[in-house]
Order: C-alpha cells, then structure tokens, then sequence
C-alpha cells in the first residue's frame, strides 16, 4: 500500500462541487450550506420533494449555486441518475455525501422485529451507501481526486445499544445498519489506497444527540415497506425520548448541526479518515471493546442509555443523528 501521507489533498475548494443525500434537511442540509460558505456549488438530494425544494430555496437565497435533485436512494437508477444530473449542470463532482439514512424504531426483542424493519433498514442505510459509492466513486477516479464522506453514528459504528431511550430493548436494526457503514467505508479506504488515486473515503461520526428529523422517520415511511406487525406500542417521537432522558436524570443538550458540518468541512481539509469531534466519555465504549476482544471476554461495553444516564454520565453515547 502506497504511502498516504505523501499524497496531497483536496485544498482549492470554491468552484468544487459537492453532492449530498439526506440533503433536505438536519445534517444534509447544514453540510450543503457549509460547502457553499466555501463557495462550492451543491447538489442537496432527498427523497422528499418539498422539504428539499424549500432547502434549495433557502441556500440559493443565501447566495450558493446550487441545486436540488429529488432523489430515493434505495433506488440504484435513481442515485445513477442523481450523478448525471450533478456532472451535466455542474461539470464535475468532488465531494459526495452518502448521508440519507432511516431510523425507524422496531418494538421488542429483535428476533420479534418486523422483516419490514430490516429491509426498509437495510435499503436506505446500506445499499444507499453501495448506490452512492458505485455511481460517483468512477467519476471522482477519472477526475483524479475527491471525496466520499459516509454517515454513520456511534450506535453500531463503536457498539449498538442495549437498552433505548424508551426503555426497552433497543431496536437491533439501525445499529446493525451503522455498522456496516462503518465496514463499508473501511473497504472503501483500502481500496481507493491500491489504486494509487487522490480520492478520499472518509466516515462520519456526528455525535452528541442531534435534533433531526431521523428521529421521527416512520412519519415519511414508503409504502412498500409498510409494517406486516401490528404495532403494540406509540411511535418514536423526539419529544418523547428527550421527556425519557429528563426523567432519568439527565438534561438532553443538543449538538448545533453547523458542529457536524465543520467537522465534515475539517476533515475534508485535513484528509481524516475518522470524522468526528473531540473525545467523549463514550470513547470509553471504544476502547472496552477493545479489552473485551483482545481478552476474548464477555461484551460488558454494550451501552445502557438510560443506566448510563442515571449514573450520571455526560451526553448519550452514539445516539442516532
């Protein structure tokens, strides 16, 4: 393997292009307004037509050149599409955000979660990143340099968690998702270091607790991933787990989606592998893990959200972004 730290990276970036799903609003959206305060031109992609006209609206007021193409990542024509459409209004492609994602909460164990669960999961938060990487990482090579940015999140990236913030058994499905992004954009790495290229993979953590709408994705869920259970229990709502985390002790701080964009925007800059902002006491997790496979021991890392709460511990570890 090629030595990284003599390849330069990406500096000059007004007049660059960056492409971001998941762009109509949270951290997609702060993403493609942080690009375009460096005068990079945007393409926000969402499957959502509305929200992502209004976000369109919103940057182009602001003086961004940029535009907005409805986009359903689970579809690979429609991420091949989304391709075509950046390189024809904008010529090129630098940096791609494969940030869309879903975070639909299962009920009970998860050998009782619904098969619909998983599939709807597992299309939108996985094969999203395959779509996105297959369709724009040919591009970004024959350019000669570039950008992937994949969006994970401690809650399967370092460990999924046990116990959830409405306290049952955490939903099995969203966790395992993360993880294979994290897998995803560790392969991603190697592979772009064995072909010699200037093109980046790197995988984003964002952290803290995040006041997004990833919390309440059931409202916007397709019909062909409709439940086949009947639902025991209320949906998730960001107003209901903020309600659990305050009962348990615990003040919910949320981390300013312009953090997480800034940590995009340095690590871009820096060629970080590992995006994410300084260190937590969830770091712990990381590093119990750690002890737990090199010592073949039990998984004592798994986290307890509201256990950890009551303890009194700084922030929620990993929760979703």
């Amino acid at each position: 393997m090629r030595d990284h730290v003599t390849m330069a990276t990406m500096k000059d970036l007004p007049g660059k292009v960056a492409v971001v799903t998941g762009g109509a609003g949270g951290i997609g959206r702060a993403m493609g307004r942080r690009f375009g305060q460096e005068g990079m031109k945007v393409v926000l992609a969402d499957v959502l037509a509305e929200p992502l006209d209004k976000a369109t609206r919103e940057l182009a007021d602001e003086g961004v050149d940029v535009a907005g193409v409805v986009t359903d990542v689970t579809d690979y024509s429609s991420v091949e599409s989304l391709a075509k459409e950046a390189v024809s209004r904008f010529g090129a492609v630098h940096v791609v955000c494969n940030n869309a994602g879903t975070g639909g909460v299962s009920e009970g164990y998860m050998w009782e979660h619904d098969l619909a669960d998983w599939r709807w999961g597992i299309d939108v938060n996985v094969l999203g990143v395959i779509h996105g990487i297959k369709a724009f990482v040919p591009i970004l090579l024959e350019q000669g340099e570039g950008h992937v940015v994949n969006t994970c999140s401690g809650n399967g990236g370092f460990a999924p968690i046990a116990r959830g913030a409405m306290g049952g058994p955490a939903t099995a499905v969203y966790p395992m998702t993360k993880a294979a992004v994290l897998c995803l954009t560790e392969s991603l790495y190697t592979h772009l270091e064995m072909t010699g290229t200037r093109v980046r993979a790197h995988v984003l953590f964002p952290g803290g607790f995040l006041n997004t709408g990833i919390w309440e994705s059931w409202r916007h869920r397709p019909q062909r991933y409709a439940a086949t259970q009947e639902r025991r229990t209320p949906e998730q709502t960001l107003a209901k787990v903020v309600a659990r985390f305050e009962t348990a002790g615990a003040h919910v701080e949320f981390t300013p989606l312009e953090t997480v964009a800034e940590q995009v925007m340095d690590g871009i800059l820096a060629d970080r592998f590992w995006m994410m902002g300084p260190p937590t006491p969830g770091d712990e997790v990381v590093s119990r893990k750690a002890a737990s496979i090199l010592n073949r021991g039990a998984p004592d890392y798994l986290v307890d959200v509201l256990g950890r709460h009551a303890e009194g511990d700084a922030e929620p570890e990993g929760e979703k972004r």
